[in-house]
């Protein structure tokens, strides 16, 4: 732009703003800032906070439940709108959020990767549970499940065993537990099925727990 044309541009009320000449970054129009998401009960919904990094590999890859293997495991643990249920190692949160969805069940889903706890969020929240179901970062032999009055699992026979002691401990007697695939050694099940080609085990925390399963 040559002296002339700028003087005639500035005579005329064009500002050097406009042009690009003032500041290092050209202005962008603003953007309307959009409406904060609502819950059911009419209050406005907290913005998602990003969740931290994962703090450790996990201890079993991620292989999501068929659905007719979680439809077996739910209904063997006989869930219902009473009971709260931990799925440890939750994935997608598919168990938890079955669980809402057909039988009212309140749910927690206990996972180490952050990203699967944030799709599982999600889910449920499509399926019109998160009033229900709750997923939490957490590493599962850090985690108190002692509120659990069932428990589902996918995990591997080793972790299994590692995590019997922290089940018996902190699982009130009575408390039903659904294993998809993998036992827990010498803990005999009350029943087996097999779903598919799966099998899914299904224990009950007795009143007195033998001393031998208290380890691992």
């Amino acid at each position: 732009m040559n002296y002339k044309k700028l003087l005639f541009l500035l005579a005329t009320g064009v500002s050097l703003t406009s042009l690009g000449f003032v500041g290092c970054t050209p202005q962008e129009p603003q953007a309307e800032a959009p409406e904060a998401p609502t819950t059911l009960t009419g209050q406005t919904e907290a913005p998602a906070t990003a969740l931290p990094p994962q703090e450790r590999p996990g201890d079993v890859p991620y292989v999501p439940t068929p659905p007719a293997v979680v439809d077996a495991m739910l209904e063997v643990a006989g869930v219902g709108p009473d009971d709260v249920l931990y799925d440890l190692g939750s994935g997608d949160g598919r168990i938890v959020t079955t669980a809402a969805q057909k039988y009212g069940t309140r749910g927690v889903g206990v996972e180490i990767n952050p990203e699967l706890v944030q799709e599982a969020t999600a889910n449920a929240k499509e399926a019109g549970v998160s009033d229900r179901v709750q997923f939490v970062q957490q590493d599962l032999f850090q985690s108190d499940f002692s509120e659990a009055t069932v428990v589902t699992l996918y995990l591997l026979p080793d972790i299994n065993l590692k995590l019997r002691p922290q089940l018996l401990k902190q699982l009130k007697p009575g408390t039903r537990i659904v294993s998809h695939a993998f036992d827990m050694g010498e803990w005999e099940p009350e029943q087996t099925l097999e779903v598919d080609g799966r099998t899914v085990y299904y224990w009950v925390v007795p009143e007195e727990v033998p001393p031998n399963l208290l380890s691992n």
